[in-house]
This record gives structure tokens, C-alpha cells and sequence, in this order.
């Protein structure tokens, strides 16, 4: 009877996931659809039907937030006694209980909380000067090599061949490497990837510890299993030894942790490396509405590479909400206030401001949001980072800035002054430095350079009283007191908001209303996202994004970062957002006349990406995306339209424009339907040419097609 209540309530591929056979069961579930509800659902039958005892299961989850949560589902259930744990904290108490076994009687090592300050001085031993960013950039190597069991002796080759872009030669950061190592040897201190390390071989080397932990942990559970990486692959066969009572829960679509060593092989490669391993897939949505959900399934659908392969076409079963909006503005800062003022009107109409989120692609991008939800009064949370003028560079490039009032002619034109200002602290506009963390610390000062482009371009009329009005002043000095209002605005304490995150930290988090901002190519996808695994992973970025939304999604963009800047393109993995979808809207400011014209967008059908441009559309595919381009039929394809506009007597782009030709050429229609599908030919084309261009595509030459016209 206690079984059959742990089984109420679950649909029918959550009830087949929860009583599937002991042995090698993978969950496939996607954003939404209560995977944590199926597995502590499984520990909880599996233990009320007496197949196995609470005491023997260990359930591994990534967070502790998430592992504190299932072993309150589980004890809601009547399955309490489950060990949840994160894999480290796992680790740990498994490393510390038998410590005086593996050391002599000796105590376990103190673990480090961080590895920056160790990593500065192994670099200094080694030769390579470093600052705060480049220190966490190596720290971050480091993790990167030793989740994935690379030694220092094998850095370089290893991040050659995994395409790493390291702060320093492979070389020199193979060096800091070993140095790092024997530093921590002599100071007598662990890693917590040495903590994975300990277990593993602790397990691996010693076999009355492995009888022990093995008797102890005979069911396994992982949670995110796509995120797992080579050394927790290792502790985890260390636990099992051979066995395959293993439960994995995973969603290829949401693997974005791979610069860390995660991999989605392991969650993908499942069912062949575990005979007849039972694989159930979730795919009823019950966090988002049907139309966040379409949304969502059309962003993953035009997916490549291996995590595609298990993609999931998500079925929303909530009750139907409003569509998906793209708003697109004139440019960040009004995009902002946009955003700024929809929370304050959600906030207004009821909806709590904890259950609203802003996120974006990087925590640079905080700024902007910052202040244009200060000035709103709407109150907000930053999530995952300090806010942006708490930063230690922004401080710092503040400092600097100020100090240029007096080392800069006042006459300098105020971005040419600040850009000089932030030069002398090292920062260089022209080349953003590798590194994570680096390059992070580079984007907030590149952000700096953004605001006081705004600024000097909108030196507003201001009243002065009775004597009339005047120029705002955009000096270098009146700029500083501009940055130290918005900080002293942004700094107000608040204890419950509007969420601020980038799309990294909120993975795992769920909204009522969600806002993704800054969304165009440049900054989503990075620009430094240049293979084509790089860009799948961008890709899943919106994704996640999109999945965090259950009721209210809007997607924006500004066509430039700063007033009159530079056109920049919509995010490419955007799907068509005005049929049997989101729609889509221009936003206006106040007193300028609404464009009528709404642009027609359509998708690369190479890479997905959204195509506004004329000649792009025409094409059907990203100017950078490869041709597949039919040589012989187009050099056919000029010689008709040569002939045709001759005897029509008009000019050849009368007849096919050059674009048309090439797009014909590309696509190759055998039918009306796929011709008409080029943009620029309509039914009277069609009409007029169709015979002829099918007859060109089957193979006929421009001759047969005048011979044909002359016999008839």
C-alpha cells in the first residue's frame, strides 16, 4: 500500500523510470518535467517494496542546495536514512574517516577553500607574473587539468588537443602547474580536486577500504549527469567496482559547464558502455507554459553535434500564457529602462519581485541593469557575483580615472580620456586578454568605456533657474561624479528582488517572469566562441535561459551598444519568432514616430541562426556559413538569364538577380514549392521561369532550353 502511495500522482514515463528493474537506468529529463521528483520517488519505492535499505543508497547531486532538498523529498516520503551529498562532500567524509587507515594514523590534510593565493605563488616561483584576474585564470587551468586527469607534465598537450585558450604559453602554465603541486606537498595542504584523488585511490589501492565502502554504498544515484567530469567518472567506478545498480539523471540540451572539464560522453554513451541498460525519457513539461515551451523546443531543435543526439522535444503541460515577446530597441541603455520599467509594472500588478529575473551572458553586463532598476526604484538581488561597481577593476579603474583629471588636458574628448586613463592600468581596447577570469575583468572595464560613450553622447539642455539653460558638462571630472552617483544608487542593501544573473547561475532556477537581455550576436553567442562545439554550447546557453521562464518570457535586444554605435545582428539561435510562435515588436522612444515595418525574419537553414538582412534571406543561410554552391548549374543558370533578358529585351536583373541565381544554385528546387520558398520569386516568376530553371537543375543546358523555345 506505501508503494502504491509513492506511485500516485506520477505520469506514465515517471511511474516506468520509478519502478524500472534494479541496474543501469538512465533518466533523460528535460527542463521542467520533475526529474528530482522521479528519482527520490525511485529511492523511496525501491526502499518501501524492501528491494534495498535506505542506509545502502548514496545519492549524488552537484550543489548543496540540491542535495539538501532531495534528502527532504526523501524524508517527506518516508525514505529518510539516504546519504545526499555532493560528490566532495561525499568524498570528504569518506577521505576523513579513513585518513588515519591511508596516512599512518595521521589526520587528513587541511583542504583549501581556494587555490588563487597558492597559484600566485607557484607563479612567482616560476617566473610568470601575475595579477588577481590572471591568477584565477590559472587556478581555473589547473581545475580544468586535474578534473580531467591531466598531469602537469601533460598540460600542454592536453590543452592543445581540448582547444584550451590559457592566460599564458601552455608551456609557462605547465610550469605554475608543477609548481602549484609542490607547493601544496611541502605546505601540507589539498585541493578538493586532490580530495576526488584521495577517495579514488584510497578505494583503488586498498582493498579492505574499498569491502568497507562498498558494503556500506550498494545503490547509486547521480544527479545532472551531464555534468560530470573524468575524475568523478573515476570515483564513481571506484564506488561501484564492477557493479551496476546506477541511476543517472541528465539533460544532454543543458550541458554549458564544459570550459570546466564537464562532459555530456558519459550521459550519451550510457546505454552502450552498460548492457541492457533501461533508458526512460521525461519530456512532459509542468514548470512552463505551452508557448515558453514551443519557444524552447524550436531554440534546441536546430541543435548539432553529439548532446544533440539526445535532445528532447519538450510537451508543456501547464495551462496556456501569453506569447514569448522580442523586443528589439536602439540600443543597450534603452533596452534597460525598457526592462526596468515591465518589472516595476509586473511587481505593481502582483507578481512578487523575487519571482522576477533578468539574465544575461556575462556579469559585465550587470551594470546596465543595475542602474536602470535603481533608478526605477525596483529593488534587485545580483546573483553569483558582486554587483558592478563592488568589483575589485572597477574600484581600482574609478581610482585611475580619477587620477587622470589632473594628468589629462582637460580639452580631451571624454572617451578618448577614459580609454587613456584605463590604459594606464594595463588595459588595452584592442585586445582582450585570454582567461576567463581576465577576460571578465576586462569586459567590466570595456564596460566603463560603454557608459561614457553614452554619456558624451547625449549632453542633455539642462535648466540653471532664471538665467536660462545650459550644455551638461562631459568632462573626464563631471563623468567621475556621474559614476560615483550610480554607485552610491546601486549600492542600497536590499534583502529581496528582482534577480540579476548571468545564464551560467541560473542553471537549476526558475522564475515567474524571466528576461533575457542582450541578446545579439557579438555578445550571445560570445565572441569568443569560434568552433563549432563552442557555439553549440552558446547555443544550449539560451536554451537553459529559456526553460527558466513559467509564465512571462521576454527576449531583447539593442541594435547597438551605446547611441549611434554600431548596427550589431540578433542572436542567431533565435528561432522565427512571428508564425505559430512568439511575436515580435519594435519599441520606440517617446516622441518619435513608430516604423510601420516589421522585419521578416527567417533562419539560416545551415546553422539556425535568424536572418534579417535582404540578400541573407535570399540566400537562406549566414554569409559566414558554409556555400554549398552547384558551380556548374549556376555558370548554366548566367548563360539563361544572359539569353532570356536579351530577347525580353530588359536587363539580366529583371529576370534573376545575382543573389536569386546563387540561391538557386545552392538549393537546387525540383518543384514549385521549394522555389517559391526563395525569397524575391513569386508565382508570377514562377510562372514566367519556373520550366525553365527545373529544367537547368535536371540538367539541361541553356542550349536544349533554346532549341525547346525555337521548336515550339
Amino acid at each position: 500500500m506505501r508503494t502504491e502511495a509513492v506511485l500516485a500522482g506520477l505520469d506514465p514515463d515517471q511511474r516506468t523510470a520509478v519502478t524500472a528493474p534494479a541496474g543501469p537506468v538512465c533518466i533523460l529529463a528535460g527542463a521542467g518535467t520533475g526529474k528530482t521528483r522521479a528519482v527520490t520517488h525511485r529511492i523511496a519505492y525501491r526502499t518501501m517494496s524492501g528491494e534495498i535499505s535506505p542506509r545502502h543508497v548514496l545519492a549524488v547531486t552537484f550543489t548543496a542546495r540540491a542535495a539538501a532538498e532531495m534528502r527532504a523529498r526523501l524524508g517527506a516520503l518516508g525514505a529518510g536514512g539516504v546519504q545526499a551529498r555532493t560528490f566532495h562532500a561525499a568524498a570528504l567524509r569518506q577521505v576523513r574517516y579513513f585518513a588515519p587507515r591511508l596516512l599512518d594514523g595521521r589526520r587528513m590534510p587541511e583542504l583549501m577553500e581556494s587555490k588563487a593565493r597558492m597559484v600566485g605563488l607557484a607563479a612567482a616561483k616560476a617566473g610568470v607574473r601575475t595579477d588577481r584576474a590572471a591568477a584565477r585564470d590559472l587556478a581555473g587551468e589547473i581545475e580544468w587539468a586535474k578534473s580531467s586527469l591531466v598531469e602537469p607534465g601533460e598540460y600542454a598537450v592536453a590543452a592543445a588537443k581540448a582547444l584550451r585558450e590559457p592566460p599564458y604559453e601552455p608551456a609557462r602554465v605547465a610550469e605554475v602547474f608543477a609548481a602549484y603541486e609542490q607547493l601544496k606537498r611541502r605546505q601540507g595542504v589539498i585541493d578538493f580536486e586532490d580530495l576526488l584523488r584521495a577517495a579514488v585511490w584510497g578505494i583503488e589501492e586498498h582493498q579492505d577500504v574499498a569491502d568497507q565502502i562498498r558494503a556500506q554504498y550498494r545503490h547509486f544515484v547521480v544527479d545532472e549527469y551531464q555534468d560530470v567530469n573524468p575524475l568523478q567518472q573515476r570515483l564513481l567506478d571506484a564506488w561501484l567496482g564492477g557493479r551496476d545498480d546506477l541511476t543517472v539523471v541528465g539533460d544532454a540540451s543543458q550541458t554549458i559547464y564544459s570550459f570546466t572539464g564537464a562532459t555530456s560522453a558519459y550521459l550519451i554513451d550510457f546505454p552502450r558502455q552498460r548492457r541492457g541498460a533501461v533508458v526512460v525519457r521525461l519530456v512532459r513539461d509542468y514548470r512552463s507554459t505551452p508557448q515558453v515551451v514551443g519557444l524552447a523546443n524550436a531554440v534546441i531543435r536546430q541543435a548539432r553535434g553529439t548532446e544533440a543526439k539526445l535532445r528532447l522535444e519538450l510537451v508543456g503541460q501547464r495551462p496556456s500564457g501569453p506569447e514569448p515577446e522580442l523586443k528589439i530597441f536602439p540600443d543597450e541603455h534603452s533596452e534597460a529602462v525598457a526592462v526596468a520599467r515591465r518589472c516595476r509594472e509586473l511587481i505593481a500588478a502582483g507578481t512578487p519581485a523575487s519571482e522576477i529575473a533578468v539574465l544575461f551572458r556575462t556579469n559585465a553586463q550587470s551594470e546596465t541593469y543595475e542602474e536602470a532598476l535603481a533608478d526605477a526604484e525596483v529593488p534587485y538581488v545580483v546573483r553569483g557575483a558582486e554587483r558592478f561597481f563592488e568589483r575589485a577593476e572597477v574600484r581600482q579603474a574609478m581610482v585611475a580615472l580619477r587620477a587622470a583629471v589632473r594628468s589629462i588636458p582637460g580639452e580631451t574628448p571624454l572617451v578618448e580620456a577614459v580609454v587613456e586613463a584605463l590604459a594606464a592600468t594595463g588595459w588595452n581596447r584592442q585586445q582582450p586578454p585570454p582567461g576567463g577570469a581576465a577576460r571578465e575583468q576586462w569586459e567590466a572595464l570595456a564596460a566603463l568605456v560603454a557608459l561614457a560613450e553614452e554619456y558624451a553622447a547625449s549632453p542633455e539642455i539642462l535648466p540653471i533657474g532664471e538665467a536660462g539653460r545650459v550644455q551638461r558638462d562631459i568632462s573626464l571630472a563631471a563623468f567621475n561624479d556621474e559614476l560615483i552617483r550610480r554607485a552610491e544608487q546601486q549600492h542600497a542593501p536590499t534583502v529581496s528582488g528582482v534577480t540579476l544573473a548571468s545564464l551560467h547561475s541560473a542553471k537549476g532556477l526558475e522564475w515567474d517572469a524571466v528576461f533575457l537581455a542582450g541578446l545579439a550576436d557579438g555578445t550571445l553567442p560570445t565572441t569568443y566562441a569560434k568552433t563549432a562545439e563552442q557555439l553549440e554550447e552558446e547555443r544550449r546557453l539560451l536554451y537553459v535561459g529559456v526553460t527558466r521562464a513559467r509564465q512571462l518570457l521576454w527576449l531583447s535586444y539593442g541594435q547597438s551598444r551605446a547611441p549611434g554605435g554600431r548596427t550589431r545582428r540578433p542572436c542567431r539561435f533565435l528561432p522565427q519568432l512571428t508564425k505559430g510562435g512568439a511575436t515580435e515588436s519594435r519599441t520606440v522612444e517617446p516622441g518619435r514616430k513608430p516604423d510601420r515595418r516589421r522585419p521578416q525574419v527567417s533562419l539560416c537553414r545551415i546553422c539556425g541562426a535568424t536572418l534579417l538582412a535582404g540578400a541573407d534571406r535570399k540566400l537562406g543561410r549566414c554569409p559566414t556559413c558554409p556555400s554549398d554552391l552547384d558551380e556548374d548549374l549556376h555558370e548554366r543558370l548566367q548563360v539563361w538569364r544572359a539569353v532570356t533578358a536579351a530577347e525580353l529585351k530588359v536587363p539580366a536583373y529583371v529576370v534573376f538577380t545575382d543573389a536569386t541565381l546563387v540561391a538557386v544554385a545552392e538549393r537546387r528546387p525540383t518543384e514549385p514549392a521549394q522555389l517559391l520558398a526563395i525569397a524575391g520569386i513569386g508565382p508570377r516568376k514562377l510562372g514566367q521561369y519556373g520550366d525553365a530553371v527545373f529544367a537547368l537543375v535536371a540538367g539541361a543546358s541553356p542550349d536544349d532550353l533554346a532549341q525547346k523555345n525555337f521548336e515550339n
